[in-house]
């Protein structure tokens, strides 16, 4: 896959889910508290739940790239288990319910529209962080992941993962404002 477009998708979709959040802001913070059943998550739950993750793999993704040499490699090759948790997280036109690790489960929580800035500050720090991984080998550069301190994926996994998981949820945040209509 070729690195300058691939990044170049995962920056069009974080500009997307940056200005989706931004009109949230709009919104009542009781219009964003409500959750369309008492088993599902809020408005604010889901963007809570994007930000936990933000917490761990922004650092770690400019860790990653803070210590890369400049790379001429133009080209991305997924990894096995990246490929796989990319797969299993990318937007589908039916969403599939997955279990969420506890640590990562805002239910609950009190939030108020804070954590919408927080998730807009976090797509800017994403932002930045796609360019600079224009010039670093995704491929040989390796992150920690979330679920496991011996497991690493390539940055190239783990910036897609980042991305279409943001993505997933925003895409949750729409069906939730549309069953309240």
């Amino acid at each position: 896959m070729d690195r300058k477009q691939l990044l170049d998708t995962l920056t069009q979709i974080t500009l997307e889910n940056k200005t989706f959040a931004e009109a949230l802001l709009l919104k009542s913070e009781i219009e964003l508290s409500n959750s369309p059943s008492d088993d599902s998550w809020s408005i604010l739950e889901c963007i809570e739940h994007l930000n936990l993750y933000g917490n761990f793999y922004l650092p770690e993704i400019a860790s990653c790239i803070a210590k890369a040499d400049k790379s001429n490699c133009n080209l991305f090759k997924s990894g096995f288990l990246g490929n796989y948790f990319v797969k299993l997280i990318q937007p589908k036109p039916r969403l599939n319910k997955m279990k969420t690790a506890a640590k990562m489960n805002p239910k609950g929580r009190r939030l108020t529209k804070n954590c919408l800035e927080v998730f807009i500050r976090q797509q800017n720090q994403l932002l930045d962080l796609l360019q600079k991984a224009h010039t670093t080998d995704l491929t040989q550069l390796k992150t920690k992941i979330s679920i496991s301190r011996f497991l690493r994926l390539r940055l190239g996994d783990t910036l897609q993962f980042m991305v279409y998981h943001n993505q997933r949820h925003i895409e949750q945040v729409r069906s939730i404002m549309t069953s309240k209509l």
